[in-house]
């Protein structure tokens, strides 16, 4: 059960990092830390670096931290959010290296409040090559990206009532949430757009690309990890489709073992080494679960 506040905050925010101990920092200056009506959650996970060290000295403006030994985006969203967290009117998400552009807290409540009817509001990218694309992308689709959104204080209570959890090895949280909240916690039978809200006062800047080795090196491991969500989104819509989220595994991995005989790279010079390594490590997490 999460626990329980009697005086629930407006809004609380968390910020989601792992080894962000460069870049953390940004984050939190970015945030309305002295907004009364806001409290701040930062959930370090699995962290080898001084990310934690950081969040420490940020304890005297009220942010919080929340130290989790063992990694993983979604077991952690899971773990805080549906077990820990207090209640809160509006739930604000922050990647730990994403910086948030000055109002859109605000703008993402107010976008929620403004449309009772969604269960979520995206923020908007307002940096990089494809930045606009991106954000036209989302107007059209109602999809939401994991470096900033908001979740209502109702759909979080309903869905901590339904027992549903994120699958612990899930790349990414923002997929398998906004169909969830799209679908009202249901199949996808169930869908309706206005669900989600394109916020477009809300906004986030990520870090650009560089071509220094550490960079490119970090790009790599992205696209790979891209590779892996796109062939986990492939397995999530099946079961959306099917049965809906109550057939949602534990854990990924449990079913690579009946997806991987059909699964190819995309035959894509972009993507095609990226998912061959992608498919590799799916191989090797279902040994793993098998033996």
């Amino acid at each position: 059960m999460a626990s329980a506040d009697p005086a629930p905050a407006p809004v609380l925010i968390t910020v989601l990092a792992h080894n962000e101990e460069r870049r953390i920092a940004a984050c939190l200056d970015s945030l309305p830390l002295s907004d009364p009506e806001v409290r701040v959650a930062v959930v370090v996970n699995g962290s080898s670096d001084g990310t934690a060290d950081v969040v420490r000295s940020y304890a005297d403006r009220g942010v919080r931290l929340v130290n989790y030994a063992e990694g993983g985006k979604s077991r952690s969203w899971n773990r805080f959010m549906l077990d820990e967290a207090p209640a809160a009117e509006t739930f604000v998400f922050v990647d730990g290296d994403a910086q948030v552009i000055p109002g859109s807290v605000q703008a993402l409540t107010l976008c929620l409040n403004a449309n009772p009817q969604a269960n979520a509001a995206a923020g908007m990218p307002r940096n990089g090559r494809r930045a606009a694309t991106y954000r036209r992308l989302l107007v059209r689709d109602g999809g939401m990206f994991g470096d900033l959104y908001a979740l209502s204080g109702n759909f979080v209570e309903r869905l901590r009532a339904s027992g549903l959890r994120l699958p612990e090895d899930l790349v990414g949280d923002d997929s398998l949430l906004g169909a969830l909240a799209h679908t009202d916690l249901g199949g996808d039978s169930d869908w309706v757009d206005a669900r989600i809200v394109a916020c477009e006062k809300a906004g986030f800047l990520c870090e650009p690309n560089t071509l220094a080795p550490a960079s490119l090196r970090m790009q790599s491991q992205r696209m790979v990890n891209y590779a892996v969500r796109h062939f986990q989104n492939r397995m999530i819509s099946a079961i959306m489709r099917r049965r809906g989220p109550r057939d949602l595994p534990q854990r990924m991995a449990d079913i690579y073992g009946d997806w991987l005989p059909q699964l190819r790279p995309r035959l894509s010079p972009l993507w095609y080494w990226f998912d061959r390594r992608a498919l590799a490590r799916m191989r090797q997490a279902a040994a793993e679960r098998g033996s």
